[in-house]
């Protein structure tokens, strides 16, 4: 029988459309039948690239006998959690309360009204690993529902009280909001100096994540305050991981993260949002250090991602999938006769410099990964790093032709706003640092695909000073189809920070008037009236059981911090009070959690070293051509707590920083001041690196 998905956009609903279960998609009508047909909902969240969601597709939806009782007793809705991460956030916090533990896929049983009572993640079709089968789950909870449904809407009521106390109690008030201090970053970094691998980098054991937020912050902490130790595992760290399995050596780019303590073996998706991060901490931690293996691994990412994770349009897809031909990593494995079939002569360097074998590393096959250095590798040879990089570049290239010849893992190719945005910093940023043009390009037109169709207008106009509802955003776009769903803080943090890295990278100025377009919006629609912080959604978004609000980061920076970020530089150019507040009141209530929690408050440390460490304004006045030798002081270092505009002179320019400034005797002229406090206007490059240095 055909169920409802047909015309959804997700490639993740899209993989269920011929499943005999009838699916709705997550709506007005499901919720409607159910409370017409008075049965309990059974919600099921995932997404694209999760192998436990394609088992548990393959083993229950795809059966008919267990889809024949799903249709009976259950109305099923099906929910990609990357589209509506406001019903993940509140379910997942349902699941964990009942649990104890989350993940995905996500099995979530309803009340018609969308509470939730009884919940779980993957469920095998017949028992096995101590775990209850899915069919005797629905038997279960369909045996509740008739006999004891007083019993069940009970439960549901307590859950749902119990989540609204939850993560509407987590916001402090202003006047209980810690006093932001450096101490709450020096605790952070012992908490996580006492859990750094110093062998391998990361932090605690396996699964270990790359974590790049952490990584920043760590980077950020070492300009800040000199600490060598901070550099040091942002060093290993990345060198770790850029050797390891977690990285593909052929095309670039990271994996999800490594099921081991080596980084050897990854959960093989590939997500844009951690390509974003993981290119701009390289790119961070190459202008600190000059390793030049720090910038290969951005330009081999970056290459990767214009390559197969970008639409003609300018868009960038959202995932690669862990699984091709149901086997999980089989398209990125090889043989070493493989190896020896393509490479020929070359192969036998080219297995001692990426751990090959006839036994294999994993599974009997190998996971190409690095034991040690190029650099290592080089002196042997007796060869510079540059020479043997050159080797083997040349059979890099020859076995990614051979593997694109195999058969390709799922590709998710909705766009999300949030992704793109941070995809769209690590391109303008990479373009502005490497002096790459074609990225700046790949920014450019990114930026401009984001406008044409994610940009929407709610009560008509354009509003820079937040008078007037102006341009709003749309989630999710997909070829063939209209951009949709309403978009949350996340979309619209992650966004304007994308534009403000275009801004300081092309200093064209509609991308400023955009971005501080976004943060009026977020101060308008998504902020606590009562406390410091923001919703998760918009105060006009669909009504659900609660407003989620999710202030810890997970892969993804929340919403709340990246907000913190932006508006905290939206104050720094335009001076505006508002900002300004919104975003220290906002870091100051979370100053406790961020010291004692530092993994799961990353970004927010980042915003925190921002404020801490004494902001620079700069304004570059001139003719963009001329300002080009004062530019590249700005670009050759890492300067976290600097903010730019350039442009002509003149009292009416569009960025507030720039107005009244005018050039010194007719000539390019830079302006730094710290909070609105400017020291003496300069026009030489050598002056102007002693004045950003502090000297």
């Amino acid at each position: 029988m055909p169920n409802h998905l047909a015309s959804e956009s997700s490639p993740y609903l899209l993989q269920h459309v011929d499943n005999p279960v009838d699916w709705y998609p997550w709506g007005e009508e499901a919720l409607a039948l159910a409370k017409a047909q008075h049965k309990p909902v059974l919600l099921s969240i995932g997404y694209a690239a999760c192998h436990w969601c394609h088992v548990m597709a393959h083993e229950s939806f795809e059966h008919e006998e267990t889809a024949a009782l799903m249709n009976r007793w259950f109305i099923n809705i099906k929910v990609d959690r990357e589209e509506r991460p406001d019903l993940d956030s509140i379910y997942m916090a349902a699941v964990t309360s009942m649990t104890g533990h989350g993940g995905w896929p996500m099995t979530v049983f309803l009340t018609p009204e969308g509470k939730p009572f009884f919940s779980g993640t993957y469920f095998p079709l017949e028992p096995r690993y101590g775990m209850t089968s899915f069919r005797q789950v629905l038997s279960g909870i369909a045996a509740a529902w008739e006999g004891r449904q007083d019993e069940v809407q009970s439960s549901a009521d307590n859950i749902s009280l119990r989540l609204q106390e939850g993560l509407l109690s987590a916001p402090a008030t202003a006047a209980q909001a810690s006093q932001l201090h450096t101490s709450v970053l020096e605790r952070a970094l012992a908490d996580l100096a006492g859990r750094f691998d110093a062998q391998r980098g990361g932090f605690g054991g396996a699964p270990k994540f790359p974590q790049p937020m952490l990584l920043d912050f760590l980077l950020r902490e070492h300009l800040r305050s000199g600490n060598v130790q901070a550099l040091d595992m942002v060093r290993v760290s990345l060198q770790h991981m850029a050797q390891g399995g977690i990285y593909d050596h052929l095309g670039g780019g990271f994996a999800r993260y490594s099921t081991d303590n080596d980084w050897l073996v990854p959960h093989f998706e590939k997500m844009l949002y951690d390509n974003a991060q993981l290119a701009r901490v390289y790119l961070r931690a190459w202008q600190v250090t000059g390793d030049d293996s720090f910038r290969r691994v951005v330009e081999q990412t970056l290459d990767y991602v214009v390559r197969e994770m970008r639409h003609e349009d300018g868009g960038f897809y959202s995932s690669l999938d862990a699984d091709s031909e149901g086997v999980e990593g089989k398209f990125y494995v090889w043989s070493a006769a493989e190896i020896r079939a393509v490479l020929g002569a070359e192969a036998d360097l080219f297995m001692q410099v990426y751990d090959v074998s006839d036994g294999g590393n994993w599974e009997g096959t190998n996971i190409l990964n690095l034991k040690r250095s190029l650099a290592g590798f080089a002196g042997e040879r007796g060869e510079t790093e540059e020479q043997l990089e050159a080797l083997l570049r040349d059979c890099r290239q020859r076995l990614l032709q051979v593997r694109s010849q195999r058969i390709w893992p799922g590709l998710d190719d909705k766009v999300l706003a949030s992704w793109n945005g941070l995809m769209l910093s690590a391109f303008a940023e990479a373009g502005r640092v490497l002096q790459r043009d074609d990225y700046i390009a790949v920014a450019e037109r990114n930026a401009e695909f984001l406008q044409r169709e994610f940009r929407r207008e709610i009560g008509g106009g354009n509003s820079r000073d937040g008078g007037r509802d102006g341009g709003r955003l749309w989630r999710t776009w997909k070829a063939g189809t209209a951009a949709k769903l309403n978009a949350y803080l996340e979309d619209y943090a992650c966004l304007a920070e994308g534009l403000l890295s275009l801004y300081e990278t092309s200093f064209d100025p509609r991308w400023f008037s955009w971005a501080q377009e976004l943060g009026h919006t977020m101060l308008r629609h998504f902020k606590d009236p009562l406390n410091p912080g923001f919703y998760d959604t918009s105060d006009d978004h669909e009504q659900l059981i609660l407003r989620p609000r999710d202030v810890q980061d997970n892969a993804m920076p929340s919403g709340n911090a990246k907000a913190a970020m932006v508006l905290f530089r939206l104050g720094l150019y335009t001076g505006n009070a508002d900002l300004l507040q919104a975003a220290e009141d906002s870091v100051a209530a979370r100053a406790d959690l961020m010291g004692r929690y530092p993994s799961g408050f990353g970004e927010w440390l980042n915003v925190a070293s921002f404020m801490l460490g004494e902001p620079q304004e700069l304004a570059l006045v001139g003719p963009l051509p001329d300002l080009s030798e004062l530019r590249s002081v700005v670009n050759e270092l890492y300067r976290p707590k600097l903010v730019v505009a350039a442009g002509p002179e003149g009292d009416k320019a569009e960025v507030p920083l720039l107005a009244h400034r005018v050039m010194m005797n007719g000539v390019p002229t830079a302006y730094l001041c710290r909070r609105m406090s400017c020291q003496a206007p300069v026009t030489d490059a050598v002056e102007l690196r002693r004045l950003l240095s502090g000297q």
